[in-house]
């Protein structure tokens, strides 16, 4: 019997990384293991953004910590061109708001850079097929954020409407200068909308802020 394509079929993988040294060492591992094909890699957004989506990858592997451009933000605008391909995000963050950032612009997975290259190989075939690798630790802080139960909270009330807008863009994953921008706002009025904000939900990070207001 002939192998079914999906079998013999190289998973095709682009990098973004501005650490050359990291970069380097990604590209070796992809080129090395037989069941994937490296179709490019990049050291910013910006080279990112124009090649990509002429490149066609199954699978992006995304740092975070880009020059110029938060690498979930890169995420965000190549997603809306490529919705059929699959963000993994390499990080040396921990902390929750990098990892919800991420998962609301739209990548399926989430991995310390540490991560062991077998463990990084399993992921990239995991996420190619339609799973979310994290490590157990963030899977664990997801599941335990999502899992508190929602309280009836009147706060939102006395969000302003012009609050509740700056919320909305917040919540899609825009930068505060990117708010500023589609609001007609200066930045110093997204910063006083932050302050307020925060002050009238009682919360202490976007992350929160972002999640209490999807709750209502």
């Amino acid at each position: 019997m002939s192998a079914k394509p999906s079998d013999t079929t190289p998973i095709k993988v682009a990098i973004v990384d501005d650490d050359e040294g990291i970069r380097a060492s990604l590209a070796v591992l992809i080129k090395r293991a037989p069941a994937f094909r490296l179709v490019g890699d990049f050291p910013d957004a910006e080279l990112a953004l124009k090649e990509i989506p002429q490149r066609q990858p199954d699978v992006v592997l995304m740092d975070i910590n880009l020059p110029g451009m938060k690498g979930y933000d890169c995420v965000r605008q190549l997603k809306a061109q490529l919705p059929q391909v699959q963000f993994l995000m390499l990080t040396v963050y921990e902390d929750s708001e990098s990892l919800f950032n991420s998962l609301k612009a739209g990548a399926s997975g989430y991995l310390l850079k540490r991560t062991a290259s077998e463990r990084l190989l399993d992921a990239i075939r995991d996420v190619h097929a339609g799973g979310s690798p994290m490590t157990p630790q963030l899977a664990r802080r997801v599941v335990m954020f999502f899992n508190q139960p929602a309280k009836p909270d009147s706060t939102m009330a006395q969000l302003t409407p012009g609050e509740k807008e700056f919320l909305d863009q917040l919540a899609k994953g825009y930068a505060y200068k990117e708010i500023a921008d589609r609001m007609k706002i200066s930045i110093d009025t997204v910063r006083s909308y932050v302050r307020t904000v925060y002050e009238k939900l009682h919360v202490h990070s976007r992350t929160e802020a972002v999640v209490k207001y999807l709750r209502g």
